[in-house]
């Protein structure tokens, strides 16, 4: 089985947030994942576009996916986000990296994208291991 099948069984009964906001893989690979969010009515900020917490969670959900693929508990240290551009998208999809990885800590870099291939943000995240 490879680490995209994995990861989506480890998912598939996996309630809450990430089952609330229709996140679904696309690939991962080791430190390294594809993941997209399908935009509900509930999705929306008042101003009639995608809500930014939505977006966040997005990327912090895809670099966590990629900080777990080696197999390790990681939660997140510290995070900042871009919002680059209005999102009215039906989909979102999100690209997440990683840019070092230590043996306390990881670092990993996230593109977003909307349905026509914009970019609408880019975030920067970091990651504790809570194993050793």
């Amino acid at each position: 089985m490879d680490l995209t099948d994995m990861a989506k069984e480890q998912l598939k009964n996996v309630k809450g947030f990430i089952a609330a906001n229709n996140y679904n893989i696309i690939k991962v690979e080791e430190n390294y994942c594809e993941l997209e969010g399908k935009v509900t009515e509930h999705s929306y900020n008042p101003y009639g576009i995608v809500h930014g917490g939505y977006i966040f969670g997005l990327a912090d959900t895809a670099c966590g996916i990629a900080a777990r693929s080696t197999g390790r508990t990681a939660v997140t240290s510290s995070a900042s986000i871009e919002y680059l551009r209005a999102c009215k998208s039906a989909k979102i999809k999100a690209v997440a990296k990683a840019i070092k990885v230590g043996s306390n800590l990881s670092f990993y870099e996230v593109f977003l994208y909307d349905t026509d291939d914009n970019l609408i943000a880019k975030s920067d995240m970091s990651y504790f291991y809570l194993d050793k």
